[in-house]
């Protein structure tokens, strides 16, 4: 009976941990600190890299979703663009993209665990509001297979700026419409978001997050 029960309790801890790391298989972002920003001009305001001309993005079909992880099971939580425009030159060629997320919008596939990513034990969505991405560069290719270009960056979390590196697959169809499509994976605790989870039930470092940007050609 004793090692009936031993293998039945380990064959239970094999299938409760079985949940995949998110950055499994998929390109971790370069994450380095921005300069001091003394050593930076200031602006006015943020505005897309590159000497393109700005264009407005589709909202509506713009996303960013994310995939979080503990021991036992994976979480895809969703989030809403509030404000975003790309830069791009007159044959579609993309040269800048300012996107910002409305944190408030977050929603998880476990509604308690909704309430609590907005909580300061995770996003502290009451005191930070926006999450933002303001690109530095936009690059044709990239190491990484499939993606036609690399974009560079301030990615603003939780009220903490790094400078991310990613790669994306940009094209431009018959009319004209810009798709952007990033997938790259960041370690949380880079942004100060440390809480641990359950001792029995570890949360993983690793986020992994798509971003689905729109862009319809002016006029």
């Amino acid at each position: 009976m004793i090692s009936r029960n031993l293998l039945l309790t380990a064959l239970f801890l094999s299938l409760v941990a079985c949940a995949a790391d998110p950055g499994e298989g998929k390109a971790a972002a370069e994450v380095s600190e921005p300069a001091p920003a003394a050593e930076e001009p200031a602006a006015a305001e943020p505005a897309p890299a590159g000497d393109g001309l700005k264009r407005a993005v589709d909202l509506a079909q713009s996303k960013v979703h994310a995939v979080g992880a503990k021991v036992t099971r994976q979480h895809d939580i969703d989030f809403s663009i509030s404000a975003a425009d790309i830069a791009a030159n007159a044959d579609g060629t993309l040269t800048g993209l300012n996107v910002t997320v409305d944190m408030s919008s977050l929603k998880a596939d476990v509604e308690k665990l909704t309430g609590h990513l907005k909580s300061d034990d995770f996003f502290n969505v009451a005191e930070h509001p926006t999450a933002t991405f303001a690109s530095k560069s936009v690059t044709p290719g990239s190491e990484t297979e499939g993606a036609t270009h690399t974009v560079s960056g301030e990615l603003t979390l939780v009220g903490t700026t790094n400078i991310v590196t990613f790669p994306a697959t940009v094209s431009t169809d018959e009319e004209g419409t810009i798709k952007a499509r990033a997938e790259f994976v960041i370690d949380r605790q880079q942004w100060g978001i440390t809480y641990p989870g359950k001792p029995d039930d570890l949360i993983k470092d690793n986020v992994a997050l798509t971003i689905d940007i729109v862009a319809p050609p002016e006029g």
